[in-house]
């Protein structure tokens, strides 16, 4: 019997979405349920009680929480083709990496975001630092795996499509080509990978969505 796949997920979210192109790459069939995060549904708040939020995998009725935690079970459960290296440092490193996007390089992009003015050139200085990081990793190479998308491509999958849209709303480049030109360059190559590409969400959509949320958070600043 094949495998009954389920994901719990909104159109927007950047974390869902790497669940997404995961399964994708995978080759995997699963069902879609949108959740409307403002209503939560008896099924988002029965499989994650904890942190109430999406992504959520079903795997034959079983629920995998957390993106990153759900990218190593797909590719625990599904070897082929690899998202995470054999090697043990490597692979660890791989987690490393991961992390540090979702602890630094994401809220470093969300503060410079949020923010305007004196304080959002005071932002800037630190996400600059984080790039810089990333820039370093990608030398000699397409992806930060090596020559296919693998496990810290698709953790940081979400600067494929919303750094241009959050650069586009703020009119500020946040990923400059001349100061980091490998980072540039995988961003577009990730992006325009026929797998990825096809499930990006509406651009226009995914401006008009996050042009709240930055107003939303100005309002909160006093």
């Amino acid at each position: 019997m094949a495998d009954d796949l389920k994901l719990l997920r909104t159109w927007s979210s950047p974390y869902a979405l790497r669940v997404v192109h995961a399964l994708k790459i995978k080759g995997l069939e699963y069902e879609t349920v949108l959740e409307d995060i403002t209503r939560k549904s008896a099924s988002l708040l029965e499989y994650n009680p904890l942190h109430k939020k999406v992504p959520v995998l079903l795997h034959n009725g079983r629920p995998v929480c957390e993106s990153l935690v759900i990218l190593e079970y797909i590719d625990d459960v599904y070897k082929q083709p690899p998202l995470l290296p054999q090697d043990p440092h490597e692979k660890a490193m791989a987690r490393f990496w991961a992390q540090f996007g979702d602890d630094k390089v994401m809220p470093s992009t969300w503060r410079v975001f949020t923010s305007e003015g004196k304080d959002q050139e005071e932002a800037i200085g630190p996400l600059t630092e984080n790039l810089k990081f990333l820039e370093e990793q990608l030398k000699g190479k397409s992806f930060f795996g090596g020559e296919a998308i693998g496990y810290v491509d698709l953790a940081f999958g979400w600067m494929g499509n919303l750094i241009s849209i959050l650069e586009e709303i703020i009119d500020l480049k946040l990923v400059d080509a001349e100061k980091f030109p490998l980072l540039s360059a995988w961003i577009n190559k990730f992006s325009d990978d026929p797998v990825i590409k096809a499930f990006w969400p509406p651009r226009d959509k995914m401006v008009e969505k996050f042009k709240a949320m930055r107003e939303h958070f100005l309002k909160q600043v006093p």
